[in-house]
C-alpha cells in the first residue's frame, strides 16, 4: 500500500506520517517513512537547493522540475522496490503538492503539471491520500509559534499559502475516491485514530 500526506506546512502532515508509520512498526508491518523531496542520496542534495533561502530568485517552473526530478529518483529506486517487497509506504508529500504550490501557488498550467506530475512517477498512483486540512491563516500562526528556522518556501507570503490551500481542497475535491480529508485542527491524538481506522479498514478490502 502506498499512502501520502499533504497539506501545508505546519498543518501536521509529518507528525501523523510519522505516528503512522510507528503504527504499523508496532503492528509488526513491513512499513518505510519518506518525505519529499528527499529520500535518497541525489534527491537530498536537490532539497537542498530547493529549500536554500539564498534561491530567492528562483522561478515556479524551476522549482517545479527540480521536484519533479528529486521524485522521480525516489520513485525508482525506494518506492516501486519496496511495493515490489509488499512494504507499506508512507510519503511525507508526494505529487499533489507540487501541483498545489507549484501549479496553484506559483501559477502554471495545470494540465502541463499534471503531464509532468504523471511522467516523472511512471504513473503511480497512491492508494490513499490524507489531505490534513488546516487553514493559512492558523498554519501562519503555528508557523509564528514555532521555533524552527523556516526554509525558502516556509518564508513566502500568506497570499500564496491561501492558493496553495484552494488548490489542494480543488485537487481533493477531483480525486474523492483517492483523497481523505482531515480536519487539521483537531488533537494530535484524535487526528492518528481516526487515520488508522481508515486505513485499517482500506487494508482489509485489498485483502
Amino acid at each position: 500500500m502506498f499512502i501520502t500526506f499533504e497539506g501545508l506546512d505546519f498543518s501536521g502532515k509529518s507528525t501523523q506520517a510519522k505516528l503512522l508509520h510507528e503504527y504499523f512498526l508496532e503492528k509488526k508491518k513491513k512499513s518505510i517513512l519518506l518525505r519529499e523531496p528527499g529520500g535518497t542520496k541525489i534527491s537530498e542534495k536537490i532539497r537542498n537547493i530547493l529549500l536554500d533561502k539564498e534561491h530567492l530568485e528562483m522561478f515556479p517552473l524551476t522549482e517545479f522540475f527540480l521536484f519533479s526530478a528529486s521524485r522521480s529518483q525516489l520513485v525508482n529506486e525506494v518506492i516501486k522496490p519496496h511495493l515490489k517487497n509488499k512494504y507499506i509506504v508512507i510519503c511525507d508529500r508526494y505529487y499533489d503538492s507540487s501541483s498545489a504550490y507549484q501549479g496553484h501557488g506559483g501559477n502554471l498550467e495545470m494540465k502541463k503539471v499534471d503531464i509532468v506530475n504523471d511522467f516523472a512517477t511512471g504513473g503511480l498512483v497512491p492508494d490513499i491520500s490524507f489531505l490534513i486540512d488546516l487553514s493559512p491563516k492558523e498554519a501562519f500562526s503555528r508557523a509564528q509559534n514555532g521555533n524552527s528556522v523556516k526554509d525558502r518556501i516556509e518564508n513566502k507570503k500568506l497570499s500564496y499559502y491561501k492558493k496553495v490551500y484552494n488548490g489542494f481542497l480543488e485537487i481533493a475535491n477531483k480525486n474523492k475516491k483517492r483523497f481523505v480529508v482531515i480536519d487539521g485542527s483537531k488533537p494530535i491524538e484524535a487526528i492518528h485514530l481516526e487515520i488508522t481506522g481508515i486505513v485499517n479498514k482500506k487494508i482489509l478490502i485489498n485483502k
